[in-house]
């Protein structure tokens, strides 16, 4: 789980005559993870495609367009079928003829219908005037303006030119506007257009028409009985389409299946090392597979291909670089044992090869990365990779996600009826997505749900009220979140368990970095780069929860695991000894050192160690917060009354009728009513109530995520995965497909 699943580089070798049966034989394997050849082989040169390639590829454009215009998805789908050539080529001539021409004719209605739109908002301003379109244009001696503006204005702005002379102005009942000016005889043109413009007239274009009393109604009427008739033939052709995308979507799907892989496959020598009588395919497949591989290789071709594992990435137990191949000299003697290794060493360590030595390679590539995850813990894949895909040289951190961010979460929130609702999103995204991204959110959000659930029944909670504590527990559950004055020690304790969790985190994160370090750059690079920082971090905290220096630090931190009033786990701790805080102060100033030894610039982060786990407190900050928003909205619906007083008060809910000052409550005097509640109010302040409760709710619920989510999400990305994941690996990517609409003949 923390490591990859483990790869091989392999290499195929044969003559160009068996290379297309060893390409179907790689290709129904769906194994080879291809390394493209980089032309660095003296008399090699990448591949050629397979003849057919391009008429294929032609075809898969063809099928994919008709998919796009018929809108056909993968629900679509009919039973696999055979799908031979000749019945790829007729039936695909076919359909794309029917389809084109109905595309076509509809995009011309389409069009049409558009233009028909256009003019008809043309048009409307003028049915609001009431003046024919033939009598709003074709004159010599007059100017005509349309439009919408001020009439005020518009005869002011006409009045002031001279070059006009009488004019007239009609009025709609839209304030649309006709202007008619008589121009001087040495008028422009387009001396009514210029006189608007200071009036601010917005002017319309008048429809052209031919023939006499062309009312605006009925060149209205007109061209919206047009755009019905469009409208109908329109429909009728998207029933059309809709028709052959019925009958044609499962051939279409199997269609785009069978010549992706015909692509796939007649494309494939372009990532090959060709002579004219040879060829080299190379590429990752799983270790535990290899044997799988070569065996239909010479089931497919018998003795005329060569199958050879040159690679096996593995990682150095002992630190010490290990040589991945041995590469000729310029006179084409292998090199010296020597000579290998110090070659070796000026490469970055990464992934490297079993053994002493091995055949040359095309390209010195990074084995693909196939994580290697339970089907329970897979759906965290999601968030991993939402950093980058873990590299085949680091730590996988899927597991400890798992583990720890449900827990996280589940915690903040602690809520059986919120942790409830959480499994329901989750079941739902889960289980009415196709999306491998939405089944994994999913998984994840159960995940979260079950825990929410789980700390609820502990803390006694639903949606805030205890009634789980009352039901299960006898009124005082195993746990408390502190929100009351009388358990404000819980409270303390969360912070206190906060950075314990963060000490248990941040060390799993550190000694995955150390083990990196170790086996990659050896024991001394290990300790400076990561074991200062363990050593700064436990020897900080070792001094923080001991008794040196007991008045300078805050009481709480050790009370809450001593006995007594005040812990909330009676454990009889109460703080490490005065010796154990000198050691820890040691191991601060040992890792510091260590630090500066590697990098003198880094030591004034030393105190890093502090703040990182007092990041942690988030933790039990967000749980307070929630905690406090439902009983907030608890609180308007049902009201509260107090017992108690001071530290020792408590507060309770008036889930069944509100108690009154004085009243006795299982022994304890009321002394406050905090808030009567809307429940107890009229029918107008119930309603209101039952509005507020159920929005309150769910808006707790969603703040739920954008809360205890991403805080819990902050933690993992930023303080746990920065002490030892990059992220950037390269995703496992076999040479193959599928079958899932189409059967082998």
């Amino acid at each position: 789980m923390l490591r990859p699943e483990r790869m091989s580089k392999v290499s195929v070798t044969g003559s160009r005559g068996v290379m297309e049966p060893v390409i179907e034989a790689v290709h129904d394997l769906n194994l080879l993870h291809v390394t493209d050849y980089d032309g660095s082989w003296e008399g090699f040169r990448p591949g050629n495609p397979i003849e057919g390639a391009e008429d294929a590829a032609d075809k898969l454009v063809t099928v994919r367009s008709i998919e796009s215009i018929l809108e056909v998805d993968e629900d679509d789908a009919g039973e696999a079928r055979v799908l031979t050539d000749e019945a790829l080529r007729e039936d695909l001539a076919d359909v794309r003829d029917r389809v084109n021409d109905l595309d076509d004719r509809r995009d011309g209605i389409r069009s049409e219908l558009r233009d028909v739109e256009d003019r008809i908002d043309a048009v409307e301003p003028f049915a609001d005037l009431g003046i024919d379109l033939d009598l709003l244009q074709g004159y010599d001696s007059l100017q005509v303006a349309v439009g919408e503006g001020d009439r005020d204005a518009v005869e002011r702005a006409v009045r002031e030119v001279d070059a006009l002379g009488e004019f007239e102005v009609y009025e709609g009942e839209d304030d649309t506007l006709a202007v008619f000016a008589r121009p001087e005889p040495a008028a422009d043109a387009d001396a009514l257009t210029d006189a608007l413009v200071s009036a601010e007239f917005a002017a319309v274009e008048v429809p052209a028409v031919e023939g006499e009393r062309v009312s605006p109604e009925g060149h209205l009427d007109d061209l919206e009985s047009r755009r019905t008739e469009l409208e109908t033939e329109l429909a009728d052709l998207d029933e059309r389409l809709e028709s052959v995308k019925e009958e044609a979507a499962g051939f279409l799907l199997a269609a785009e299946e069978q010549l992706s892989i015909e692509v796939q496959k007649t494309e494939a020598p372009l990532s090959f090392a060709t002579t004219e009588n040879a060829f080299v395919a190379e590429g990752w497949i799983p270790t535990e597979r290899y044997a799988e591989f070569a065996g239909a290789i010479e089931d497919a071709v018998g003795s005329h291909a060569e199958v050879e594992e040159l690679e096996r990435a593995a990682f150095g137990a002992d630190g010490e670089v290990q040589v991945r191949e041995d590469v000729p000299t310029e006179a084409g003697e292998p090199k010296s044992d020597d000579e290998t290794e110090e070659a070796a060493e000026e490469e970055p360590q990464r992934a490297v090869a079993d053994g002493s030595g091995g055949t040359v390679v095309m390209r010195n590539d990074d084995p693909p990365v196939v994580q290697d995850n339970p089907g329970i813990v897979s759906p965290f894949e999601v968030l991993v990779r939402a950093v980058g895909r873990p590299k085949y040289s680091e730590f996988d951190p899927t597991v400890v996600l798992f583990l720890t961010f449900p827990a996280f979460f589940g915690f903040m929130i602690g809520d059986l009826g919120y942790g409830i609702l959480y499994t329901l999103i989750g079941y739902y995204l889960y289980s009415n997505f196709d999306s491998q991204a939405f089944k994994s959110m999913g998984g994840v959000t159960i995940a979260a749900g079950l825990f929410t659930m789980l700390f609820g029944v502990l803390y006694g909670e639903l949606f805030g009220l205890h009634l789980i504590a009352d039901a299960l527990w006898g009124g005082s559950a195993p746990l408390h979140k502190g929100l009351q004055p009388a358990d404000v020690y819980w409270a303390q304790t969360w912070l206190v368990v906060s950075t314990l969790l963060a000490l248990l985190h941040l060390n799993v994160g550190y000694v995955f970095g150390f083990l990196e370090e170790l086996e990659f750059h050896g024991l001394g690079t290990a300790l400076t780069e990561k074991g200062s920082w363990i050593l700064g971090m436990n020897g900080m905290w070792l001094f923080v929860f001991s008794t040196l220096f007991q008045s300078k630090k805050p009481g709480f931190l050790f009370q809450v695991f001593d006995s007594g009033h005040g812990a909330a786990f009676q454990l009889g701790f109460s703080g490490f000894s005065e010796p154990v805080g000198w050691l820890g102060l040691g191991m601060l100033g040992l890792g510091a050192v260590l630090l500066a030894t590697a990098e003198p610039a880094e030591l004034l982060e030393i105190f890093d160690v502090l703040v990182n786990v007092l990041s942690y407190t988030r933790i039990a900050a967000v749980l307070l917060a929630k905690a406090g928003m439902a009983f907030v909205v608890n609180l308007l619906f049902f009201g509260v009354f107090v017992t108690g007083s001071g530290d020792g008060a408590e507060w309770h809910f008036g889930t069944t009728h509100m108690y009154e000052v004085g009243e006795m409550y299982h022994g304890h005097e009321v002394t406050e009513v905090m808030f009567g509640g809307l429940m107890h109010g009229g029918i107008g302040s119930l309603v209101g109530g039952l509005v507020i409760l159920v929005i309150g709710h769910l808006l707790v619920l969603a703040l739920g995520v954008t809360s205890a989510g991403l805080q819990a999400v902050r933690l993992e990305y930023y303080e746990f995965f920065s002490k030892f994941f990059d992220g950037g690996g390269t995703a496992y990517t076999p040479f193959g497909r599928e079958r899932k609409h189409t059967v082998e003949e």
